[in-house]
């Protein structure tokens, strides 16, 4: 059997400048913090971000240390960031009026299904959320104009895949070939981005040996997972 287990260092080692990555979790519940870190030390430029949100800077519900996203925010690591709401992070509107980084905001439920196309190699998804809005009007992340297809009479916005080089997801519990379950909030978009990605990165609070568990513990299969990272700290809100 492969080897895939690293630590977080190692694991973030293939990112380099100017990549675009995608890191799950939900203001900072479900982030994988230990990769955070590790990014952060690894000191890489000009990413392209895609989240729900920009992370929860320190101070926030008193936390102590930023969480998720907003750790490479505060490293002055992200040049755009593609995310559903940004409005507990004051640092991306900052940077976003001075023309230091480039916003892009997707509707949450079409975040997610773009994803989800990314993940399972379709072409793109239709929903008629935004027609008639500036989101049909505004260019999508990657600057292109939108379609509108009309299907028995309802339109709709033909809204592309996202597919990324990494995505950094957390786990509670993860066996060696990287089988893995979230836990409660934890789960968000961790199970849709695991597989949208050249390289996916799962860090977990606990790993276990292969067959160690009921296979039914699992809810996202190892095979769209290549490397494991052990050392997640436990969940908190």
């Amino acid at each position: 059997m492969v080897n895939k287990i690293r630590t977080a260092d190692e694991a973030v080692s293939g990112i380099k400048d100017g990549m675009t990555i995608m890191v799950g979790g939900f203001l900072g519940t479900g982030s994988p913090e230990v990769l955070m870190d590790a990014l952060v030390r690894r000191g890489v430029k000009h990413l392209t971000v895609i989240g729900n949100d920009g992370g929860l800077p320190a101070g926030t519900y008193g936390a102590k240390t930023s969480r998720g996203i907003a750790k490479l925010i505060d490293a002055g690591m992200v040049d755009h960031i593609i995310a559903t709401h940004i409005g507990l992070n004051p640092a991306i509107g900052e940077a976003m009026s001075a023309g230091k980084m480039k916003v892009t905001l997707v509707p949450q439920g079409t975040m997610a299904e773009k994803i989800r196309a990314g993940n399972y190699g379709l072409g793109g998804v239709l929903t008629p959320t935004g027609v008639g809005t500036p989101v049909e009007v505004d260019p999508d992340e990657a600057g292109r104009t939108k379609q509108v297809i009309e299907i028995d009479g309802v339109k709709y916005l033909l809204e592309r895949p996202l597919r990324v080089d990494f995505a950094l997801c957390r786990a509670s519990i993860c066996d060696k070939f990287g089988n893995f379950r979230c836990d409660k909030a934890t789960k968000n978009f961790n199970y849709v981005m695991a597989g949208a990605a050249d390289c996916v990165i799962i860090a977990s609070e606990k790993v276990v040996d292969v067959a160690a568990m009921d296979p039914d513990t699992f809810a996202v299969s190892g095979v769209v997972v290549d490397y494991v990272v052990e050392g997640e700290p436990k969940w908190q809100m």
